[in-house]
C-alpha cells in the first residue's frame, strides 16, 4: 500500500508549472484586453492542474503495466516500483479527469461557450491516449506535438477566450512560447529515458532524433520561446523583460548538452518547470506594464 508521501511523489508535482503557466499567460492576455475574469481564471487553473495530475497518474499506470518503468532513473513511479496496485493508480487518474471535467463544465456554463465541451473531452482523450490504449501516441513520437497543442495552444488560448471572448496576438505568442517550454520539459524527461524507452519499444521523439539531436532540440525550444517576445516589443516594449530568463536557461541547457550520466539530467526537469513558470509570470507582467504604455 503506497503511503501519502509516495502518492505525492507519483503525482510529479514538478510538472505542475506546465499546467499553471498557460493559465497565467492566457489571463494576462485577457487583462491586456481589459477582460480579466478572476473566477474564470481560477476555474481554468483547476482544470489545467487536474488534467496534469490525471496525465501523470495515467502515464504511471500505462507505462507501469507495460514494463517501461521497471529500470528507470528518476522520481518514483507507483506502478513500476510496485508500491501501488495498477488499478488504484488508474482510478486516481480517472478521478482527476472527472474533477477536471466538472470544473470545466462550470466554466462552460459561465461563458455559455458550449462547444468547449468538445475541447474538454478532446483534452481527456489526449491525456489518456499519451501512453494508454492499444496504440499510445506517446510511443510513436507524437507526444511532443500533443503537449504543444494542449499544454500550449489549447490551455492558453482557451483561458483567454473564456475571459475575453476573443483572442489576441499576445495570447497566440504566449501560447506558442509556453507550449515550446512544455515540450522542452518533456524532451528533458525523454532524453534521460532513451536507453530504457528503446528497450521497451517506446519510440519517443527523443528516441527518434537520437541523443545528440534531442539534446540540441531542448536548447532550441527554450531559445525560440524566450526570443519570440521580441515580435511583441514594438507595440509592448515591456515584454522584453522575458529576456531576463536567458541567464536562468543557461544551466539546464548546459546540463542537457554536457550531462552524459542519466542522473545528471534529473535537475533539468525542475529547472525547466521553473523556467516555464518564470516565463508565464514575466510574460504576464510585461502585458500588465505595457497596457498603459
Amino acid at each position: 500500500m503506497a503511503t501519502a508521501a509516495q502518492w505525492i511523489q507519483g503525482a510529479r508535482l514538478r510538472t505542475l508549472p506546465a499546467a499553471i503557466a498557460p493559465v497565467l499567460i492566457g489571463s494576462g492576455a485577457a487583462y491586456a484586453m481589459d477582460a480579466f475574469r478572476p473566477v474564470n481564471a481560477l476555474l481554468a487553473a483547476m482544470v489545467a492542474l487536474l488534467l496534469q495530475l490525471g496525465v501523470n497518474y495515467a502515464n504511471d499506470y500505462s507505462d507501469g503495466i507495460r514494463g517501461t518503468d521497471e529500470d528507470r532513473v528518476g522520481p518514483l513511479r507507483l506502478v513500476g516500483s510496485g508500491v501501488a496496485k495498477p488499478e488504484h493508480v488508474k482510478r486516481a487518474a480517472f478521478a482527476a479527469f472527472g474533477l477536471a471535467m466538472l470544473f470545466g463544465l462550470a466554466l462552460v456554463i459561465i461563458t455559455q461557450a458550449w462547444w468547449l465541451i468538445l475541447v474538454g473531452v478532446g483534452c481527456v482523450f489526449a491525456a489518456w491516449g499519451y501512453t494508454g490504449g492499444k496504440n499510445p501516441y506517446g510511443y510513436l513520437g507524437l507526444g511532443d506535438l500533443f503537449v504543444f497543442v494542449f499544454f500550449g495552444l489549447v490551455a492558453t488560448l482557451g483561458t483567454t477566450f473564456t475571459q475575453a471572448g476573443r483572442l489576441s496576438p499576445e495570447a497566440i505568442i504566449g501560447a506558442i512560447g509556453t507550449g515550446l517550454i512544455a515540450c522542452a520539459l518533456l524532451m528533458a524527461n525523454n532524453v534521460r529515458d532513451i536507453p530504457t524507452d528503446r528497450v521497451a519499444g517506446k519510440k519517443t521523439l527523443a528516441v527518434r532524433l537520437g541523443d545528440k539531436h534531442a539534446r540540441e532540440s531542448y536548447v532550441l525550444m527554450l531559445a525560440v520561446a524566450i526570443l519570440l517576445v521580441i515580435v511583441l516589443a514594438p507595440a509592448r516594449p515591456w515584454m522584453l523583460i522575458v529576456l531576463l530568463l536567458i541567464p536562468a536557461s543557461l544551466m539546464p541547457s548546459w546540463l542537457m548538452i554536457a550531462g552524459r550520466r542519466r542522473k545528471s539530467l534529473i535537475p533539468v526537469l525542475k529547472q525547466t518547470g521553473l523556467i516555464n513558470l518564470g516565463y508565464a509570470v514575466l510574460f504576464s507582467l510585461g502585458l500588465v506594464l505595457s497596457r498603459g504604455f
